[in-house]
């Protein structure tokens, strides 16, 4: 499987030599098998075509994670188009930049979906352009694979294999950012961590998470190379995906720090005995770091099943994972280590090479990494002599395993001294009347930042006052000049829908 030049092939080499082995379940019972998703495939392919859509044209589209949204995909492949997956959360400023920038062909939106009117912005985005809008509620435009031209048989091993993704980042602070990445890139990222996770065709993995993210195609691609299942909701909601995962036999159960701590409070609810996931064997986790005490409480909870985490961002997704055969101070502490191809070195922040165990920046080369963005101007400040800067801090042990530290613009920066968010953080989680906690940079004044501690109160207990969390910080030993000068209390962190905390959001709300 590992052989197919690109992903189009794979789809077709998995379809011949496991027709009958289901690659995906919904809710609502719908069993996806690997033949009839090339068949699938094939119609919804020959239906664009008759739109159109060809090779090297720009399809951006917007549809949640439905099995619907894995077909369009393989489709649109199948064609050789750019494919340019959305974000449903993106609104107007978002999705008109990519418009605006991308001139897609073709935009494909549900009419609408959990409240919001899709097809209205879609076309009131699209008004005068050259972009056409296709309505998609779980139902793809179909035809004869007999009338498709011959797919394009483009190595994604080549040198000049062309680009076949574009993903846009998160744009929270400025505007997106769009990533140009090639099948291999997939490919590379995908096999990193399958071979962490040790993937096998008996898996049923949870797909709970936005499939329009990066990792949607991660996670295609290992099922098709590997023959595991997927079990797909649309949208993570805990009163019903985890009754769903549990219904589906979940072995890997993702797919971050939100969705972990959601399973963990779920089987603590339980009478004693009882087990929410009998077949789990690990919890996959990235999108941001993980507090280390919650590896253990997950492993004392699921009977020795602990987080397996990993490293990477929509320009370089999976540079690091941790192997599930890892010790628990690595699983707990570090997100692993590089993945086959990928190499890192750290930079200061004064710009010298960073030593072992020193903090530095991560800097990656390596096959997923993106060929450069959309908009080449970008690419000066992106790329140091062909590393690409991640923007993460971070420190490698003599194992080579990464540990990140933080952000380069989530340092607080406190009369001149650095002060790691991260390293707060974590130590605040294993109080146990903190539920949830995120550290953030406030201007001041007199100081130029101060640091703030947002709190969410753990179930059944009092909230921690500024004098108890003084003092645990204290005991765990931290140094007096990294405590919070403040203590917010709040019901709920905001976070987009990978579980990324929005820290600018918190620092809009308490910025005086």
């Amino acid at each position: 499987m590992l052989d197919a030049a690109n992903i189009w092939e794979l789809i077709v080499r998995r379809a011949e030599e496991t027709p009958d082995r289901e690659m995906a379940v919904d809710p609502d019972g719908q069993r996806l098998r690997f033949g009839d998703y090339r068949n699938r495939c094939e119609q919804v392919a020959a239906g664009l075509a008759g739109q159109g859509v060809g090779e090297g044209d720009v399809v951006s589209w917007q549809l949640p994670t439905w099995l619907e949204s894995m077909v369009l995909m393989g489709a649109l492949r199948r064609l050789g188009a750019v494919q340019n997956p959305i974000l449903p959360i993106y609104r107007e400023r978002e999705v008109g930049f990519v418009v605006e920038q991308a001139r897609p062909k073709l935009l494909i939106v549900p009419s609408t979906w959990r409240g919001f009117d899709f097809e209205t912005m879609a076309r009131t985005l699209t008004d005068g352009s050259d972009t056409e809008v296709l309505v998609a509620d779980r139902k793809l435009p179909e035809g004869d694979p007999a009338d498709l031209a011959p797919a394009p048989t483009d190595d994604m091993r080549a040198a000049d294999a062309p680009v076949r993704w574009l993903y846009y980042t998160s744009g929270t602070t400025s505007q997106p950012k769009g990533a140009r990445h090639t099948d291999l890139a997939i490919q590379a990222a995908a096999v990193g961590m399958s071979e962490a996770l040790h993937l096998r065709e008996d898996d049923r993995f949870a797909l709970v998470f936005p499939f329009t993210h990066v990792a949607g195609a991660l996670y295609v691609y290992s099922a098709l190379a590997y023959g595991l299942t997927f079990i797909v909701d649309e949208a993570f909601d805990p009163s019903t995906t985890i009754d769903f995962l549990r219904r589906e036999q979940v072995t890997l159960a993702g797919a971050g720090t939100f969705f972990h701590q959601t399973y963990l409070k779920a089987q603590q609810d339980l009478p004693a005995g009882e087990k929410l996931f009998p077949r789990v064997r690990t919890f996959p986790g990235g999108g941001a770091p993980k507090p280390p005490q919650l590896h253990y409480d997950i492993k004392a909870a699921f009977d020795g099943a602990g987080i397996a985490s990993g490293y990477g961002l929509t320009e370089a997704p999976i540079i690091t994972m941790n192997d599930t055969e890892d010790g628990d101070d690595a699983l707990a502490n570090t997100e692993g280590r590089p993945v086959r191809g990928a190499v890192l070195r750290l930079v200061t922040i004064d710009g010298e090479e960073a030593g072992p165990g020193e903090e530095g920046e991560i800097r990656v080369k390596g096959p997923q990494v993106t060929k450069g963005y959309l908009d080449p101007a970008l690419d000066r400040d992106a790329f140091d002599d062909g590393w690409f800067r991640t923007g993460d801090l971070g420190r490698v042990d003599a194992a080579g395993r990464v540990t990140i530290t933080g952000r380069l613009k989530d340092v607080i920066i406190r009369k001149g001294e650095n002060i790691s968010a991260k390293e707060v953080e974590d130590l605040l989680f294993t109080h146990p009347k903190v539920a949830d906690v995120a550290v953030v940079g406030l201007p001041d004044v007199e100081r130029g930042e101060l640091a703030c501690a947002v709190v969410v109160t753990a179930e059944g207990q009092d909230a921690i006052t500024f004098a108890e969390m003084t003092d645990h910080l204290g005991a765990a030993g931290l140094i007096t000049r990294k405590f919070p000068e403040r203590l917010e209390l709040v019901d709920g962190l905001p976070r987009n829908p990978a579980g990324k905390i929005l820290k600018f959001e918190l620092q809009q709300r308490f910025s005086d």
